[in-house]
């Protein structure tokens, strides 16, 4: 068996499937919902008190906010400019993406854009390195909530998905770049100290959302188990997965053994490392953090 999945695909791409809402959509509305409200709080109390530029079209907003305020005496709500940063990326991803992932993201999208203008600044405190890493921490568990609900926050998150979903690559890392031009121009413009603590900023999230949500983390299996056949079984049927069967020779008790090799999603590591132990309690299991992969992998869809 090969390690690609025998199976027809489906992608986050496919729109074939009719658009129609479940009571499974519940959860996923709800963190949506809890995510806007997250980001809004921690916009008003960690970043306005820090003056920090958080990244993607959030930092772009405040930038301009600041920009025009500072320069042309000008108040320009936050609503006006993320909707409208967003409302692109937002046609893209209801054509490209999925039409529930786009709702659902818009859900948040606007929660943030309003809620943002509603709620009074409240700092909860004037340490600039505190703000930097718990705005972070924060920052980065609301995105990580949307995310768990197959949604986004918007802006640059859309862009990531798009390219992870294209290419089966973590792209979030490749959003710093454009991260790091707004913290050039806020640096120049506004002075390289605030523009620094925003990169400690940047980096707790960037960590934070990691660690969290591990959709688009791969990990390689390689397992020594005298139950070659039950295993690879239990692989194609948790994760959509399959694998192969590598004919081995023990040293130790000059013996036969089977090497079952797979790729999995890193979220699927725990249940699936659990059920491997039940079937085989001796089974020698190797997990290799796999950095990069070509050829089909079966990624569930989103929608």
């Amino acid at each position: 068996m090969s390690t690609a999945d025998q199976s027809p695909r489906k992608s986050i791409f496919s729109e074939t499937m009719p658009f129609e809402y479940r009571s499974s959509d519940i959860p996923r509305i709800l963190l949506c919902i809890a995510s806007g409200i997250l980001i809004s709080i921690n916009l008003r109390t960690f970043v306005y008190a820090g003056d920090l530029m958080p990244g993607g079209f959030a930092g772009l907003t405040l930038l301009i906010q600041q920009i025009a305020s500072s320069f042309f005496g000008i108040i320009i709500p936050y609503s006006v400019l993320y909707i409208g940063f967003n409302a692109i990326p937002v046609v893209i991803s209801f054509l490209k993406i999925g039409k529930k992932y786009t709702i659902y993201s818009c859900i948040t999208i606007i929660l943030i854009s309003f809620l943002t203008d509603v709620i009074p600044e409240h700092p909860i405190t004037y340490d600039i390195l505190l703000i930097s890493i718990f705005g972070g921490l924060v920052n980065g568990f609301a995105v990580a909530l949307s995310l768990r609900a197959d949604a986004t926050t918007g802006g640059t998150d859309f862009i990531a998905i798009w390219i992870s979903e294209k290419y089966r690559v973590d792209a979030f890392n490749y959003i710093l770049i454009f991260n790091a031009s707004l913290l050039c121009i806020d640096g120049l413009v506004f002075g390289w100290d605030k523009a620094l603590y925003s990169i400690i900023f940047q980096y707790t999230s960037t960590q934070i959302i990691h660690l969290l949500y591990k959709r688009y983390q791969k990990k390689t299996l390689l397992i020594i188990t005298e139950k070659p056949g039950e295993i690879t079984n239990t692989i194609y049927k948790m994760t959509g997965h399959g694998a192969t069967d590598i004919n081995a020779y023990g040293s130790y008790e000059n013996a036969k053994r089977t090497i079952v090799y797979s790729v999995v999603s890193s979220g699927d590591l725990k249940p699936l490392m659990t059920e491997i132990s039940s079937i085989d309690p001796s089974a020698f299991v190797n997990v290799m953090r796999t950095e990069q992969l070509t050829g089909k992998f079966h990624m569930p869809p989103t929608d």
